[in-house]
């Protein structure tokens, strides 16, 4: 997969976990930050990086930087996904659902801010196995690396995407269909140059 370009996006970041660590040395104990951070842009691009540091800002610096090499599109079927899928990471399980409009992110967690960074705004989620935060997110990138294009299913099918995912291409068309037009004239509003001159004085007079 090509590695896509961070600084093309209009990203946002968003501060999953933040844990206070620390490391036992000869002469003492280290303490440091470990900060989990995802980022995306709401529009099918989303990151998840893992910063340390001895402060929270730095440790969050680092983390953002660490998210963006790790940047991975997401196939999106309007506001939802394109299928379920179920994947592993450690100790960790996550599972995804499609789900129909107006269902919203159900979902908790680290699961729950990584999806509405990808811009999924419908779907049906659930984590199980290990609570860890960190592979919770890793089980959810996971998912969203391993999901198959609509476009690239049916190319490969040979078939049709009206009959691979109908409901997703008929809304696009009743969307377009039922949009107004930026040159039609507003509700009330009588166009001049298509009226004659008597006309227009008769519209004014009344």
């Amino acid at each position: 997969m090509p590695r896509i370009n961070a600084d093309e996006l209009d990203l946002q970041e968003q501060v999953i976990r933040t844990n206070k660590v620390q490391k036992t040395h000869k002469g003492g104990r280290t303490l440091s930050w470990n900060v989990l951070v995802a980022v995306g842009d709401r529009n099918g691009h989303v990151g998840v990086g893992l910063g340390k540091a001895a402060g929270i800002p730095d440790a969050i610096r680092k983390a953002i930087e660490d998210a963006k090499k790790q940047i991975i599109e997401v196939p999106l079927v309007g506001s939802t996904i394109p299928h379920e899928i179920e994947m592993p990471y450690g100790a960790a399980l996550v599972r995804m659902k499609p789900a129909s409009p107006g269902t919203g992110v159900v979902a908790g967690g680290a699961v729950r801010p990584i999806l509405e960074l990808a811009g999924i705004r419908d779907v049906l989620a659930k984590s199980l196995g290990s609570p860890n935060p960190i592979n919770t997110a890793r089980a959810t990138m996971e998912c969203l690396k391993n999901m198959r294009f609509p476009e690239k299913v049916a190319e490969t099918r040979g078939r049709d995407l009206k009959d691979m995912v109908p409901w997703f291409v008929r809304k696009k068309e009743e969307e377009a269909a039922f949009a107004p037009a930026d040159d039609t004239a507003q509700e009330g509003e009588t166009n001049e140059a298509e009226l004659g001159p008597d006309e227009t004085q008769n519209t004014e007079e009344s």
